[in-house]
């Protein structure tokens, strides 16, 4: 048995504070072939995570707030922002369900932040997501720009512009 703690959670936002990508996941099912993949993601505040899109038939995707605050970004096809959802474990919105198909992102907002993540399985990291192609890949200097743009762009607003 695996039980969902403060101490847990506290643990996996520590050792997302500690790395580069300001972020950490911790698997609550038993392997990538479980038909129920449920997860832990602590998401720092500057944490970038690559908008993308789970395109596979019913791959739904479940996140719910455990601690803090996350901001899920969704966005068209062509990288326009359309809206803004701030999950929060105080509320007054606790979770979302993302429809297969729909191009999104997180962000978040305080430190310590946890969301619980529920979705199909089994996992197949070749076909599980497919990433924008209107926004960098991780580690490319423009993801503090476009992080910055999932907090606070304007609604209706394009990517920030690709530098050379």
């Amino acid at each position: 048995m695996k039980a969902i703690t403060t101490e847990a959670l506290d643990a996996l936002s520590q050792a997302a504070a500690c790395r580069t990508r300001l972020r950490a996941n911790w698997d609550i099912h038993a392997g990538a072939t479980d038909p129920v993949q449920r997860f832990c993601n602590a998401i720092e505040p500057g944490s970038y995570i690559r908008p993308h899109r789970h395109g596979e038939a019913g791959k739904w995707e479940l996140s719910i707030a455990l601690k803090g605050r996350v901001v899920l970004v969704l966005f068209t096809p062509e990288g326009v922002l359309t809206d803004r959802i701030v999950l929060s474990a105080g509320g007054p919105t606790f979770g979302i369900e993302t429809e297969p198909g729909t191009w999104h992102s997180f962000a978040g907002l305080e430190p310590g932040s946890v969301l619980f993540e529920l979705k199909p399985g089994p996992y197949d990291p070749a076909a599980d997501k497919d990433f924008a192609a209107w926004a960098p890949a991780e580690g490319d200097p423009r993801c503090s720009l476009f992080e910055v743009w999932f907090r606070t762009g304007a609604i209706g607003s394009a990517p920030p512009a690709r530098q050379p």
